[in-house]
């Protein structure tokens, strides 16, 4: 049976904050609910969570639930009456000592950002609408030239052209944050504008602290926003366990026309990882007004779900948006038409492999054994998930099952591209009876059906937690 492999990430917010739209979202086919932690206060989002969870108990699945630090977003302070209008040409102040804006000039959140700029630097401000020429910094005053104008409004981003800003990828606030996503149950953290893998790594530390009392170690994902992630991607990824190519913010300091072969790249070495990746930013913008996408947004989405991504990701299009179920409708037939014409080449993939681990070797053998055999679908029974994981880098037409007895561990799945989760206990030490089980959940969930091939792992001895060791090929209905 066909599933759809790609999974859906969905932002929540006041157009998606009620228990019957996150259901229908939820039927619609999200896997994953993002909470943006540049909105809301903590309360927001505990209660949020619990809706989450609700919601998907209510329609019998498990969904996680992504906790999306806010990050150093740099941005100019709020206006006297709100907005102004910038005229090309015309001289304006970035002024870290201003309280409230006006015309000629405008407060710094980010109060050390004359202290990165220099004669000449390329402000972008509200996502490169707007273009500022620095002509000369005096003290906490950014002088500059308004290139490209138009209309700034409270709290505007602000992003240097090539990046290079100072400001670290942690803040007070996301400290707090992080505390706050392990009181509700967050399964995974995205960390905003990380520099390099100590980034990666202090945040790792501190989820891991905040998590403990709760008995919580949630997936890091970093969001490569800056430019200066770019040189370093290989030792992020290694720090991380999965990477959000953020479009949006990297576009801005990498220019729009690098990114399409950005995220290609990113992708292509996320899989050659064995790292989670998720394609996010206006993937269906114009959902925001219209019940329809654009073709561009369709082509946008296909080419995302064609590179290999984990996932696509929803931003305003379901927080804010009029049809946040529509979208993710719409993003579930899109995926799933991709995932048809896809190529597969598994026996490519496996001619450069050397397995270091006797679960990664089982891991590869069962990819190849039911590549070659044209079996139904693959089932890992698995603890920790990292079989699933490295089954999921390769592309073999056919759905992988993990079953597991930990929620966390199903819950941690739901990311990984074409894998499927079922909860099963696995405790019973008697092997024939726990593959039996297998066979008749499969069954009973019309995943499977009598004299399908599957090509089952495990790890022996049974009931016990342990790597993954064991190959089985068997034919529903034989034992």
């Amino acid at each position: 049976m066909k599933t759809r492999a790609t999974k859906i990430v969905a932002t929540i917010g006041p157009a998606s904050n009620t228990p019957d739209i996150l259901k229908r979202m939820i039927e619609a086919g999200v896997d994953v609910v993002r909470l943006n932690f540049s909105h809301g206060t903590a309360e927001d989002h505990v209660a949020r969570a619990q809706m989450v969870r609700d919601a998907a108990a209510a329609c019998g699945r498990e969904i996680a639930i992504m906790a999306d630090l806010q990050g150093p977003k740099i941005r100019v302070g709020k206006f006297k009456d709100g907005k102004i209008e910038l005229v090309k040409g015309e001289k304006f102040i970035l002024d870290a000592q201003c309280e409230m804006g006006d015309q000629h000039r405008a407060g710094l959140d980010y109060k050390e950002l004359p202290n990165d700029l220099k004669p000449d630097d390329v402000l972008l401000l509200n996502d490169g609408l707007i273009v500022l020429v620095v002509t000369q910094v005096k003290g906490s005053e950014i002088h500059t030239t308004v290139k490209i104008g138009g209309e700034l409004s409270n709290n505007k981003g602000i992003n240097r052209q090539g990046g290079g800003l100072s400001a670290p990828a942690l803040t007070a606030k996301d400290m707090e944050d992080i505390k706050t996503a392990m009181r509700l149950g967050a399964d995974f953290v995205a960390v905003s504008f990380p520099k390099n893998a100590t980034d990666m790594e202090m945040a790792r530390q501190l989820a891991n602290i905040a998590g403990e009392s709760y008995g919580r170690k949630p997936q890091m994902i970093a969001k490569i926003e800056r430019a200066e992630a770019i040189p370093r991607l290989q030792e992020i990824l290694d720090a991380s366990d999965g990477i959000m190519v953020a479009r949006g913010d990297l576009a801005v300091e990498v220019g729009n026309a690098a990114v399409p072969a950005l995220q290609k790249r990113m992708i292509r070495m996320a899989r050659a990882s064995n790292k989670l990746v998720i394609t996010a930013t206006q993937m269906m913008e114009s959902m925001i007004q219209n019940a329809i996408p654009t073709r561009a947004e369709v082509s946008d989405v296909a080419n995302a779900v064609l590179d290999g991504t984990d996932a696509v990701m929803t931003s305003a299009e379901t927080a804010a948006g009029k049809y946040p179920v529509e979208t993710v409708e719409t993003m579930v037939a899109v995926c799933a038409e991709a995932e048809k014409s896809e190529h597969l080449s598994l026996d490519a993939d496996f001619l450069n492999v050397t397995f270091t681990r006797i679960d990664q070797s089982i891991a590869y053998g069962a990819l190849f054994t039911a590549y070659h055999l044209q079996a139904a679908a693959i089932v890992a029974l698995t603890e920790s998930g990292s079989t699933p994981l490295w089954m999921s880098r390769h592309n073999i037409g056919m759905p992988i099952y993990a079953m597991t007895p930990s929620l966390a561990t199903q819950r941690k799945l739901a990311l990984y591209r074409n894998v499927h989760t079922l909860q099963l206990k696995t405790s019973s030490a008697d092997r024939e009876k726990v593959l039996a089980d297998v066979e008749t959940l499969l069954v009973a969930k019309k995943l499977a059906a009598k004299d399908d091939m599957i090509v089952v792992t495990w790890g022996e001895p049974m009931g016990q937690v342990g790597g993954t060791n064991a190959l089985k090929i068997t034919k529903i209905g034989e034992r």
